[in-house]
């Protein structure tokens, strides 16, 4: 039996700071300890979720702008990381001025869909593709919605964070109405959770009645390890699998599969 396409997962939120590159390259390393097969698509021209795997600036030779702009077999742009199970399609600055080369294009927010459709991915056995999206919603986070099943929203725990969720959510609609049917919200997990902040608790008992169960029942804490392991090029756990961070991933990719396993068998 031939094995399914990866899920592809957007992870999306148009305000910056939120743990959105943190929890790209943390899931993805969790979902590899797993025993599963991850791609991370680094879709910010900052290239952070690249550094943050330990991919040098001067080894990106072929990365994500080729592969949306320059038609590069998606094969050819993935690179191995120090995860076994966890590759990475990198970025560089040259992302930024794709937003302008998008607009002359005639499928401008199918692009990154394309370069990810069956045919790319069948011979690389992934299970799971995750991009990191810009801290906004231009063309590349569009043409992440497009290319993806679901979108994870990262969402610090602080007094303005359901305002923002609003227009990410409507942007979710407008695509699954228009460019990609089977767009889902994957749902929503709260990052840089202090649990001796009363404002933290508020917060998340806000984000609970409102969404109900697509928040996730892991919470990301704000944690000094999490902090320190881009720095080392690596993620929270292989820097300190024993971390509050590093539990919590695992938490967070335990919970992720094991909802997908269930989605399956229904």
């Amino acid at each position: 039996m031939a094995k399914a396409p990866p899920r592809i997962i957007s992870v999306a939120n148009q305000k910056g700071g939120v743990g959105k590159t943190t929890t790209t390259i943390n899931l993805g390393a969790s979902m590899a300890a797993k025993g599963l097969n991850v791609a991370v698509i680094d879709l910010d021209p900052q290239g952070n979720a690249s550094t943050g795997l330990g991919i040098e600036h001067g080894d990106r030779k072929d990365t994500t702008y080729d592969l949306l702009l320059n038609e590069l077999p998606l094969k050819d742009v993935l690179r191995e990381t120090g995860v076994p199970g966890l590759r990475i399609s990198p970025a560089t600055t040259d992302l930024s001025s794709a937003d302008l080369e998008l607009v002359s294009s005639a499928r401008r927010i199918f692009l990154l869909s394309d370069a990810l459709g069956a045919l790319a991915t069948e011979d690389l056995d992934l299970d799971y593709i995750l991009i990191d999206c810009p801290p906004s919603l231009n063309l590349l986070t569009l043409n992440a919605m497009v290319a993806s099943d679901s979108v994870l929203v990262p969402l610090q725990a602080e007094f303005f964070a359901l305002e923002g969720l609003s227009q990410l959510m409507l942007s979710v609609r407008e695509i699954r109405e228009t460019a990609n049917s089977r767009l889902r919200l994957e749902g929503v997990v709260l990052t840089m959770y202090d649990r001796r902040n009363n404002l933290c608790h508020q917060v998340e008992l806000d984000v609970r009645e409102n969404l109900k169960d697509l928040v996730f029942k892991t919470m990301i804490p704000r944690n000094v390890r999490l902090s320190e392991a881009p720095s080392y090029g690596m993620p929270v756990i292989n820097y300190d699998p024993s971390s509050l961070g590093a539990v919590a991933y695992k938490s967070l990719a335990t919970e992720i599969v094991a909802r997908h396993s269930q989605q399956e068998r229904a």
